[in-house]
């Protein structure tokens, strides 16, 4: 028996071999129906559609670029996830490029980074690329914006792209207000390090959403109240034994800019002899999967949805001409487990 042919899945599934091309490209002109019919076909025989004589009909790699700037984070690779699990569903491979600390005196990553916008992705191997927290210089996204490749980003604003952003001001405010609400006033914050700082100034976002939250409650921000982490848990476990080891200036409440660094503090706290809620309420940013675990109140922020979404919007992109570019707010959810409660000696 020879080998699977584009022929026999046009005769099985009962259309014609053009049906075929456009149904296994994802073609929006195939009903959802003749492309069930087709692909169910396409699988009873066993077809694999030629990548490389589909891309040299269509001019598509069928292919989309992820860069992320750091590959060892549990959030990066929830928004990865979510990337591929839409890309795939669509027919789409994922091609990943990595953009370590991008620092100015970092010249071997600046390096690459130079390498990767002037080179790898002038090469047209790929049909977009989504960037994860990466503020793009003008000149990079005049360079993608010439070769004629739609990009999608997350985490920021880009100018001329459209951008999915959180607004860490307002979950930063969210979780500071929730710690209020219990009765705190002698509120901590764990943010990250000014490296951290580099794209779009996430932390320093956040810092300034939990002052933010305190003046309007009538709470004079008190920066020995603040310390710095690397959105780990053991920088957020380093973190909190700082704040907590001195009993006079000790908070009631830790917000953490992480749930990483959050469930640091739990376990800081738990060393020095802390009850978690009763004697030290924390609450963190993310949706990590171990929140459950640690009955860790957090803000959710999704980041495989994000990264769902933002691969259905460069799709939608790439199946029109002259795409408008908007900007996307992301969803955000305060999730209230029990690492929160009433300060001590007071009342919600």
């Amino acid at each position: 028996m020879g080998a699977p042919t584009i022929q026999g899945v046009a005769a099985l599934a009962g259309v014609s071999t053009a049906t075929v091309s456009r149904a296994l490209a994802g073609k929006s002109s195939v009903s959802e129906a003749t492309r069930a019919r087709v692909r169910a076909a396409a699988t009873e025989l066993g077809y694999v559609a030629s990548a490389t004589a589909s891309s040299l009909a269509s001019g598509r790699t069928r292919n989309v670029g992820v860069v992320l700037p750091y590959l060892g984070s549990w959030f990066y690779a929830q928004v990865l996830q979510g990337c591929h699990r839409a890309l795939a569903d669509q027919g789409y491979d994922l091609t990943l490029y990595h953009l370590e600390n991008h620092a100015p005196d970092n010249k071997r990553a600046a390096g690459r980074r130079q390498r990767l916008f002037e080179e790898f992705l002038h090469r047209k191997r790929i049909d977009g690329l989504i960037a994860v927290s990466l503020e793009l210089t003008p000149a990079e996204l005049e360079g993608l914006h010439r070769i004629g490749r739609p990009l999608v980003g997350v985490g920021g604003p880009l100018e001329g792209v459209t951008t999915l952003s959180l607004d860490d001001r307002a979950v930063a405010r969210l979780a500071t207000e929730h710690l209020l609400s219990l009765g705190h006033r002698t509120i901590a914050h764990i943010g990250g390090a000014e490296r951290f700082d580099l794209d779009f100034g996430l932390p320093g976002r956040r810092r300034e959403g939990y002052e933010q939250a305190l003046v309007a409650a009538g709470v004079r921000p008190d920066p020995a109240l603040v310390r710095v982490g690397d959105f780990t848990i053991q920088g957020g476990y380093e973190a909190a034994l700082q704040l907590l080891g001195a009993p006079r200036s000790r908070p009631t409440a830790i917000f953490a800019a992480s749930d990483e660094m959050a469930i640091g503090t739990i376990l800081a706290a738990r060393d020095l002899g802390l009850r978690v809620p009763e004697d030290l309420s924390v609450v963190g940013i993310d949706g990590h999967e171990l929140g459950d675990f640690f009955g860790l109140t957090t803000v959710d922020q999704f980041p495989q949805k994000q990264g769902r979404l933002a691969a259905e919007r460069l799709l939608a992109e790439l199946g029109q001409d002259g795409a408008s570019h908007v900007a996307v707010p992301l969803p955000y959810e305060l999730r209230v487990r029990r690492s929160t409660a009433v300060a001590p000696g007071g009342s919600a």
